[in-house]
Formats: structure tokens, C-alpha cells, sequence
């Protein structure tokens, strides 16, 4: 059977993959059916979309764990720049798709991609090639790649999306932090990050409106406060063991975007208490075992991926489920693998298969005895590790 003989936490980060999939799907289709049968005639619209991407991004999951990192961290750079490429284009007007007052989409044939999403695991490949060899490096190497790091998230700022150019820059952070890069350099960092967004939300006044209402939403319950007041209603509503699955009542008209960014309300109401804590705990045996893998393996690049595809994964949905019981401002970030939507659901299978992938290459090293006739007076050769 394939995988039988991977480390026992790969294996166990493939299944939990396919066990928080599974769940998002069951999930997803309770969020979306009433209302895609009532405003699209075919309650089944979201699902069957969303099932179609599961298998793409299932294909680039079976491709991630299965290639060896060195090819991967050899391409990344190549489809990096591609997506950068596009999400640039997206800023040329008439070239973009626009939702909810942010350009976001570019459609390519009759496909409409997000590239703000599918560019992350490409980010934590790159950022990986940074910070893994930073020491072994001189600044005119690396400046090109900051400079490129830069680029991804300056556009993705300006189509405005503030939430993801924010987890982006603080993937790539907590990736330096644990590669270990100098102190005075990471501060200065989040401080300029810091300044950043401050000069976004300055700018942009949807924004400003949102961490408002997020320090009141009861001030505007039928305007910037309402989405927040809806989802902690619904979240409340839930008590201890939820109301049973497909019997949400806030989904059927009050919440809003239940499908995609308030879909954990949806859960809570539906699963209640003990139904957020097993997701927790699914989160948290998640992350464990990534950062058991991150602290396993002996490779610097290696250790760096694992931690950004953790953040990326575990960090998001932390994001999301704290929006959704009101202790973060709402960010417009989806769930991993519950919220609707292609480019998420492949790149989230995607970095999910890089976690696997480095699991598998670090248990795989060996000792191999270097056989070779000695002559006489050869001292007697000492075995060494390979992989």
C-alpha cells in the first residue's frame, strides 16, 4: 500500500489531511445548499464546484509529496514569477474580476483563478531558499529575493486585500524567525509591516470601517457591525452540543457569505461547543506534528517549509474561526479546506502536501557503510549518512 512505509507522521499528517478535507466538503455542502437552491436553482452549485477543485488540488497534493524537494524548490521560482505576473495584471483595468469592492479574480478560458492564493505555497518554497541559507549568503543575493517577496505582497495590497498580504508577510516572518535571522533585522520588519498596514487602512475606508465595527459592532448592527453580530449569534446559538448538522437557522438568510468567510459560524451553530473544541483539537494535533517534523528534520530549507506550510494551514483557520467568534476584526481570509473556493482549496492542498513531503524526506536519511577496497595504509573509512 502506498505510504506504508513513510514515517509514522507523515503518514499521520496525510490522513488528518484527508480527514479535515473530508470535513470541509460535508461542511461546505450543509453551508451552501439552501441558499445556492434558492438564488441559483441547484443547491448542489458550490459542492459540485468545490469537489471538482478537491481533486485538482488532491492531484497537486499526490504531486508534492511524491517529488523530492530539490525539484520542487528548483520550479518554484519559475511559477512564481508567473503568478506574480498575473497578479499584477489583475491591477490593469477591465483585466481583473471584481467582488465586494476588491479586484481579486482573473479568469484564464473559462476558469476564474484567485493568484493572491495559489502564489502562498510558492512563497513558503522561496522563503525557505532565503532563510534556510541565509547565513550562507551575501545581500546581493539576497535583495533580489526580498525584493521579489515584495513585489507578491505590494500587489496583493493593492487589488486591496489587506488580510492576505498581511498572512503572507507573516508567514514569511515567523519562517525568518525560526530559521533564526538577527533580531534587530526582524524587528525592523514588523515594524515596517506594522506601518504598512496602518498606511492601507488609512487609505482604504472599507477597512477602517471593519476593525471599527469590530470594537462595536452593536453600534451599526444593520451595517459594518452586522456580519460580525450574525455570525456571534449564530455562533451562540449553538450552546453546548450545536443543533444538529444541516439545521443552522442563521444560514438560511441572515448570515452573510456562510459558504466562504463565516462558514465556522455555520459549524458552531450546527456542532456547538463540543463540535469546536474536536476542531481544535484536529488543529492542534495538526500543528504538533508539523513543528515535530520542523524540529526533526536536519535540513535548514527543509525546516523552514515546514513551518510556513503550518502557518499557512493551521495559522489560517485560527485567523478565520477568531473572526467568527468576534476576538479579530474581520478579515475576508477563508478556512483551509471548509471555505468555498478553488484557488484555496489547491493551494491549501498543496501546502499540505509539502508538510507530508518533508516529513517523509526526514526520516528518510540512513547510515550507508561507503564500501570500497582499501589498499595498505589506507586508514579504515567511516561510514556515512545519506538520503
Amino acid at each position: 500500500m502506498a505510504g506504508k512505509t513513510w514515517a509514522w507522521e507523515a503518514r499521520s499528517l496525510r490522513w488528518l489531511t484527508l480527514l479535515w478535507l473530508a470535513a470541509g466538503l460535508v461542511m461546505l455542502f450543509s453551508a451552501s445548499y439552501f441558499r445556492a437552491s434558492v438564488e441559483l436553482g441547484d443547491g448542489l452549485y458550490y459542492i459540485k464546484r468545490q469537489t471538482i477543485w478537491a481533486i485538482v488540488g488532491l492531484i497537486g497534493f499526490a504531486i508534492a509529496v511524491r517529488m523530492p524537494l530539490r525539484y520542487l524548490l528548483g520550479l518554484s521560482r519559475g511559477g512564481l514569477w508567473v503568478l506574480l505576473g498575473l497578479l499584477w495584471l489583475i491591477l490593469i483595468p477591465g483585466m481583473g474580476t471584481s467582488a465586494n469592492g476588491a479586484t481579486r479574480w482573473i479568469s484564464i478560458g473559462l476558469v476564474s483563478i484567485q493568484p493572491s492564493e495559489l502564489i502562498k505555497p510558492l512563497l513558503v518554497l522561496e522563503g525557505a531558499k532565503l532563510f534556510g541559507r541565509w547565513n550562507r549568503q551575501q545581500w546581493r543575493d539576497r535583495l533580489p529575493q526580498i525584493g521579489l517577496f515584495a513585489a507578491v505582497l505590494f500587489g496583493i495590497l493593492m487589488q486591496p486585500n489587506l488580510s492576505t498580504a498581511a498572512l503572507c508577510g507573516l508567514t514569511l516572518w515567523l519562517m525568518a524567525l525560526a530559521a533564526g535571522l538577527p533580531f534587530p533585522l526582524l524587528g525592523g520588519t514588523a515594524i515596517g509591516g506594522t506601518l504598512l498596514a496602518a498606511t492601507s487602512l488609512g487609505i482604504n475606508e472599507y477597512q477602517r470601517r471593519r476593525v471599527l465595527s469590530f470594537l462595536n459592532p452593536a453600534a451599526n448592527p444593520d451595517g459594518d457591525g452586522y456580519q460580525l453580530l450574525q455570525s456571534l449569534f449564530a455562533v451562540r446559538s449553538g450552546g453546548l452540543l450545536g443543533e444538529g448538522f444541516g439545521l443552522s437557522e442563521r444560514k438560511l438568510a441572515a448570515l452573510p457569505i456562510q459558504h466562504s468567510d463565516f462558514i465556522f459560524a455555520v459549524f458552531a451553530e450546527e456542532f456547538g461547543f463540543v463540535g469546536g473544541i474536536l476542531l481544535l483539537l484536529l488543529l492542534a494535533a495538526y500543528a504538533t506534528l508539523a513543528l515535530r517534523v520542523a524540529l526533526k528534520t536536519p535540513h535548514p530549507v527543509h525546516q523552514s517549509i515546514a513551518i510556513g506550510a503550518m502557518v499557512l494551514l493551521v495559522g489560517q483557520a485560527s485567523i478565520n474561526m477568531g473572526v467568527a467568534i468576534g476576538v479579530l476584526p474581520t478579515t475576508g481570509l477563508p478556512f483551509p479546506l471548509f471555505s468555498y473556493g478553488g484557488s484555496s482549496i489547491i493551494a491549501s492542498l498543496v501546502s499540505a502536501g509539502l508538510l507530508v513531503r518533508v516529513a517523509r524526506e526526514s526520516s528518510s536519511a540512513n547510515v550507508v557503510p561507503f564500501a570500497r577496497k582499501r589498499r595498505s595504509g589506507d586508514e579504515k573509512l567511516k561510514p556515512f549518512a545519506s538520503s
